[in-house]
């Protein structure tokens, strides 16, 4: 696999935000968005299912890009500070209970391939979405792994150019990617199914000088 810029490098805090102030829209209330919304990560709140006004435009851009058949499955955007704060902490104590000998830096790049740091989470600047591929009765595609599965469950599946799963995953995971690449999405590549536009991960992998969405709070 070719190398990988956790979200843990310094590179990527190093990228500064001058946010647009686009608003946080609830895709559940667009007049005409014909994604899937699945249920998982619905919270009391609603805001799973909030993004950026440019995220949710590209992925109706998406949605019309994909064959006949083969549908988007929206499953979580937007993630308040708190929340992403509170993943990355579990998980790296769990990665900390397994391995006691690894450096606070260790375990901060280790944490960094499933749940990004909170100060730098495109999730919680409603500029990243997780989702998949269903057919068009609502049935989700083989990508090798389920939404969400972590690099230890997986044995490292759950990375977009894992070499060990079959065919027909690989084939749909290329899909996905031809897909939202083409509307200016970029993939975090130990995440199949994590996508972003307009964040510092983005900012970096396209080569842009700043960020313009940053962090923020759902009013």
């Amino acid at each position: 696999m070719p190398e990988i810029v956790l979200m843990s490098d310094p590179k990527i805090a190093a990228i500064p935000v001058v946010d647009c102030g686009e608003p946080l829209l609830d895709v559940r209330l667009h007049e005409a968005f014909p994604i899937d919304i699945d249920a998982r990560r619905n919270d009391a709140s609603g805001a799973f299912a909030h993004l950026r006004e440019g995220v949710l435009t590209r992925l109706l851009d998406a949605q019309k890009l994909l064959p006949d058949g083969v549908r988007l499955l929206f499953v979580e955007g937007y993630r308040p500070p708190a929340l992403q704060r509170s993943y990355f902490e579990g998980y790296a104590d769990e990665l900390r209970s397994n391995n006691p000998d690894w450096t606070p830096e260790q375990l901060r790049a280790a944490a960094s391939r499933y749940v990004s740091p909170p100060e730098i989470a495109p999730h919680s600047a409603g500029a990243a979405v997780d989702l998949t591929l269903v057919t068009a009765d609502g049935q989700e595609l083989d990508m090798g792994t389920r939404v969400n599965a972590n690099p230890e469950e997986s044995e490292g599946a759950c990375y977009t150019a894992a070499p060990n799963i079959g065919p027909e995953a690989r084939a749909n995971r290329q899909l996905l990617t031809e897909t939202l690449t083409a509307v200016g999405l970029v993939n975090y590549p130990t995440e199949w199914w994590h996508w972003s536009y307009g964040d510092r991960y983005w900012a970096l992998a396209t080569g842009a000088d700043h960020a313009v969405y940053g962090p923020r709070e759902l009013a």
